[in-house]
């Protein structure tokens, strides 16, 4: 029998080559490169068309007993699953190390196994000391939970089809995970594969709803196969800053619901805290206003959150080289925006240095930010507050006109609710809400004469 050949498989993009080197040729990225060894060699005269069993088809429209959501018990993680788990579903979990995966999963599980549903935790990272461990500390000793550590991908689902259906799977972490059906070790491209298509077929037959939890690389993407994002039901991303005590758990990939639906928890002592309203989580410490503080209602999904924007404008003497530094956006958008308060209004920001934050630890990709954005760099530069009571909305052209954003209704509503009586927006952004006066602004020198005439 020949020896198979050897091949190298990119983490990153998928692509074999069969010698090694240290960059993709498709993707350009390094050391993503790993050995496998083929799983199936087919000969050009195999016949795929006989020996398989006809398949029986059904009508989108036939009868059947709709899917009926489990509830997490945590009310903010419900929200971005899109109402809870869908029987038979897989969700995969990427966050940093130690940014709280582990924790939500297990008090997530604890209360549906205390609801009554049966509750499976496997861990291929911790001993059942180190988890008993964790839940004395978050107070969820006595909770029902069948937990078991364990890496062999035979062995758990020999035990799963041993016992009636579970309610939930938990396996932490999918990276940990052995198949002995592939060569290769844990973690591997080939390994994290099957062991996933496995893990998922048994969800399908069994209705269970399957959680995966899974690394991340540097760069924040989940270490593996790109294919195991396409094999799952739901992408979930659990982010946040660990000099923060805020994390959010954001929906990536959801089958089953809307996408970027978020989840705002607080770390506390003991565990994880939901946070119901997270518009005043990110506004706290504003009693007194400062120039360039600006609020922008941003959109999660269906949800939407009133954040600050932070701008500080420092003057340079002549012949230093200006800085510009960004957190919780984009460093390109902030750099088209200054273009263009410099082309179109006249601003002069070439001689300072320009810094930009989000508070709390809030990331921003809404391009409904570039007003609230334009008005906190503006306010800063005139050394002159914004309103205290004012919302700031709007994308801007390179013209430096102020465009229209989508669900300007619901981020009125979100801004009147929490006290705010002034929106700032594009002309025909929506209808009038109740308690809030809106102000168009067309373009953004419209914006800059506002700003200055108040300084």
């Amino acid at each position: 029998m020949a020896k198979p050949k050897r091949r190298y498989v990119c983490s990153a993009c998928g692509s074999v080559t069969h010698r090694w080197q240290g960059q993709c040729v498709d993707c350009s990225e390094w050391n993503t490169l790993s050995e496998e060894v083929p799983e199936t060699t087919f000969s050009a005269k195999h016949d795929l068309s006989s020996g398989g069993r006809p398949l029986d088809f059904e009508p989108l429209d036939a009868p059947g007993a709709p899917l009926q959501r489990r509830s997490t018990g945590l009310a903010e993680f419900d929200r971005a699953l899109g109402g809870g788990l869908v029987p038979g579903s897989a969700v995969l979990m990427g966050g940093d190390p130690g940014i709280g995966k582990s924790t939500l999963l297990l008090q997530a599980a604890a209360r549906i196994a205390r609801d009554g549903g049966t509750v499976v935790y496997i861990s291929g990272e911790e001993a059942a000391g180190q988890v008993r461990l964790r839940a004395d500390r978050l107070g969820l000793a006595g909770a029902p939970i069948l937990f078991a550590s364990a890496t062999s991908v035979r062995d758990i689902l020999t035990t799963l089809r041993g016992m009636a259906s579970p309610a939930l799977v938990v396996i932490d972490s999918i990276q940990t995970m052995h198949s002995d059906m592939i060569e290769g070790a844990p973690g591997t491209v080939s390994q994290v594969r099957a062991s996933a298509f496995e893990l998922i077929r048994y969800a399908k037959e069994s209705s269970a709803a399957l959680v995966l939890v899974g690394h991340v690389t540097k760069d924040g993407t989940i270490a593996g196969p790109r294919v195991l994002e396409h094999m799952v039901d739901v992408v979930m991303a659990f982010e946040g800053e660990r000099s923060h005590q805020y994390r959010i758990l954001r929906s990536l990939k959801n089958r089953f619901g809307p996408v970027d639906e978020i989840g705002v928890f607080a770390m506390a002592g003991a565990g994880l805290e939901e946070v119901s309203n997270p518009s005043s989580m990110f506004l706290s410490g504003r009693e007194n206003p400062v120039p360039g503080s600006a609020v922008f209602p941003a959109m999660e999904g269906t949800r939407p959150v009133l954040v600050e924007i932070q701008a500080l404008i420092v003057k340079l003497q002549s012949g230093a080289t200006p800085r510009r530094a960004v957190v919780g956006w984009d460093n390109g958008r902030l750099a088209m925006l200054l273009a263009v308060l410099e082309a179109r209004c006249g601003l002069n920001f070439s001689s300072a240095e320009v810094y930009l934050n989000v508070a709390g630890g809030y990331r921003l990709s809404d391009p409904a930010a570039d007003l609230a954005v334009a008005a906190a760099l503006v306010s800063a530069l005139a050394d002159k507050p914004l309103a205290a009571g004012a919302v700031w909305f709007g994308e801007v052209s390179l013209a430096g006109e102020v465009r229209p954003v989508a669900h300007a209704s619901l981020r009125l509503r979100e801004a009147a609710k929490l006290g705010f009586s002034e929106a700032i927006l594009s002309p025909d952004s929506g209808q009038a809400v109740p308690g809030i006066s809106q102000h168009a602004a067309p373009h953004l020198s419209r914006l800059v004469d506002r700003i200055f005439a108040e300084a």
